[in-house]
């Protein structure tokens, strides 16, 4: 079947424009970096049609990576339901967003450089999903996070660029530090890094009642899950990496990079369900990052800022899924959030093409008459992420309400009032931007067709999207989730969110001075979501400035009195046994000879004196 392939032609893509795009013309550039894409998509849809329905898992063991003794590494790559899904979410949508990034990108510099990053990051995750043990995933996993410093610091002249890449970057160290210990415990007690052999030997295992090593592996897994996908309390670098090229928040918060939590949790199932403990605080820990992301998402005036933090909160609801046991329905709204949500950051890019750089959503207004296109693909995005019926948000995001609500009612309760803001904000920010009179200085126009396809290409599945039945084709993996298919809950939830969009356009197009009614009567409260909670400033106090204080007051100090005064001591030392040395190399036959004699007649009395001894 040779699924290898799959993630090396866009290795191949990123090797051929890194060593030769900046001497070549772009169209070259283009046909290498997303022709590239496209015969990984279509080598997807080859395997996956080869081997369909996909009963049972494909595994090809390409070669040997590590072999010592017994212990035998291989870079296994596997298709199964799971893996195919996650294939076709990535390369189908990855290959959406570099024929959009032909036309966002035409007029900026380092173009080759750009898409050898943009392949190379599609190679990572593509390696990722297929990997079909520890050591390939983390593979992958490492990967897509140096490609997200790459990118979101692409502006490397630009120092906010250069800061939001280093946070990223930094952030994930965290995450992959708990996630690599897992690693090394799971091989400590199942003797093996193979995630099918692995689940064979949980299965013959009893649900851990209390806190055991299995609920430890999987505590540290999700801890690794947290940096990857932004949740609390690593969640703070996601809404930072808007500072790259908006194509790459679109490949990196929809496709690629933060959805492989998602999926690494999801991979190991066997081992979460049993161990219930972690599996509540994966769903509480989704279900208050959800809440809390939302509610800064009320405030945010950024366009790009805006949609990232309701990725943030999308990523707390499929946590939610998660924990409560829908894997399946979790994975459900990987999908279909990979449809909308790229196809809001892209619209949003499209937006920003439109006026010239500008994000402030209050210097916009008026472009649904200028950038028709874009206002009516946003609009699908809009609804689609609402929930709102038959846009593909829906379908999924009540898979997750109904096993919340099962697992636990206020859960739902919180989720689907979660669900009304998360409209609300998201219509704001497109009511504030295509309707009323235009706030800006620059001229809009609509974007390209290179820019506009992918806009009608993904909204055309952010409206059908949800009629694939994900859930049900995952079935033979995952059960499906418990809590039935209760008419009441569903139209409460389809309410929620057609509420919010409601009140956004009472609020921001019937009357827009309520809104700053209601913030001059929140006064602190106000200030409080505005500044994001402050978890930034708090992050600054109690972590930034210590470990800067200590590096330069302590570690310099100790790095500069203990380690350099020990090597420079003993270089001291060399340089004065040198000295001496060196003063007998006189150059001098006579000397040279007289120190021979002496040392002759030396020798000769030491054997004598030991001759005389015996």
């Amino acid at each position: 079947m040779q699924l290898w392939l799959i993630p090396l032609v866009p290795l191949i893509g990123f090797v051929i424009n890194g060593v030769f795009g900046h001497r070549a013309p772009k169209r070259f550039v283009n046909f290498v970096a997303v022709g590239s894409v496209a015969i990984s998509f279509a080598l997807v849809l080859r395997a996956i049609s080869a081997l369909w329905p996909l009963d049972n898992a494909y595994v090809e063991q390409t070669y040997t990576w590590i072999q010592s003794g017994n212990l035998r590494i291989g870079v296994d790559f596997v298709l199964d339901r799971l893996s195919a899904v996650m294939l076709l979410v990535v390369s189908g949508v990855g290959l959406l967003i570099h024929t959009y990034s032909i036309g966002y990108m035409e007029h900026e510099g380092s173009y080759a450089r750009f898409f050898s990053y943009m392949n190379l990051f599609m190679f990572f995750m593509l390696t990722l999903v297929l990997g079909g043990n520890f050591p390939v995933l983390f593979v992958g996993w490492e990967g897509v996070g140096l490609c997200s410093y790459l990118l979101i610091g692409f502006y490397y002249d630009r120092d906010y660029a250069v800061t939001a890449g280093n946070k990223a970057f930094i952030v994930n160290r965290i995450g992959d530090m708990a996630f690599i210990i897992a690693i090394f415990l799971v091989f400590l007690q199942f003797g093996t890094f193979d995630f099918a052999q692995i689940a064979a030997k949980v299965d013959t295992l009893p649900v851990e009642a209390g806190f055991g090593a299995l609920s430890l592996i999987t505590l540290l897994l999700f801890v690794g899950a947290t940096g990857k996908s932004a949740q609390i309390p690593l969640y703070v670098w996601l809404p930072d990496a808007m500072a790259g090229p908006t194509p790459v928040s679109a490949l990196i918060h929809a496709a690629t990079m933060v959805t492989a939590g998602v999926y690494m949790v999801a991979r190991t199932a066997t081992m979460y369900q049993h161990t219930p403990i972690v599996m509540e605080v994966v769903a509480i820990v989704g279900l208050a990052t959800a809440v809390v992301s939302a509610i800064i998402g009320l405030a945010q005036n950024d366009i790009k800022k805006v949609f990232a933090y309701s990725t943030v909160s999308q990523l707390g609801y499929m946590f939610l899924a998660l924990g409560v046991g829908a894997f399946s329905a979790g994975i459900f709204h990987v999908m279909t959030h990979a449809f909308f949500k790229a196809l809001l950051f892209l619209g949003a890019g499209s937006v920003i093409h439109a006026v010239h750089g500008e994000q402030d959503i209050w210097k916009m207004g008026g472009l649904r008459k200028k950038t028709p296109v874009t206002f009516l693909t946003l609009m699908v995005a809009g609804v689609a992420i609402s929930g709102v019926y038959p846009f593909a948000g829906f379908f999924s995001k009540d898979e997750i309400l109904l096993a919340a609500h099962h697992h636990a009612p206020w859960m739902y309760w919180v989720a689907t009032a979660t669900a009304g803001m998360t409209a609300f904000y998201v219509f704001r920010a497109l009511f504030v931007t295509f309707f009323g009179e235009y706030r800006g200085h620059a001229h809009p126009h609509e974007s390209p067709p290179s820019m506009t396809l992918p806009l009608v290409g993904l909204a055309i599945l952010s409206t059908v999207g949800g009629f694939l039945n994900v859930p049900h084709f995952l079935e033979a993996m995952f059960p499906l989730a418990e809590g039935g298919h209760d008419a009441t809950l569903v139209y409460i939830a389809l309410a929620t969110g057609l509420g919010g969009i409601l009140l956004a356009f009472v609020f921001y197009v019937v009357n827009p001075g309520i809104p700053q009614s209601i913030a001059n009567g929140l006064g602190a409260i106000y200030r409080l979501v505005v500044n994001k909670f402050y978890v930034d400033e708090i992050y600054d106090f109690l972590v930034v400035r210590p470990v800067l204080t200590s590096s330069r007051d302590v570690f310099w100090a100790m790095d500069r009195v203990i380690v350099d005064g020990a090597v420079n001591g003993v270089a001291s030392q060399a340089r004065a046994v040198g000295r001496v040395l060196r003063s007998w190399q006189t150059g001098s036959i006579r000397t040279y000879a007289s120190w021979v004699a002496i040392g002759s007649v030396i020798i000769m009395l030491i054997v004598s004196i030991a001759g005389g001894v015996r």
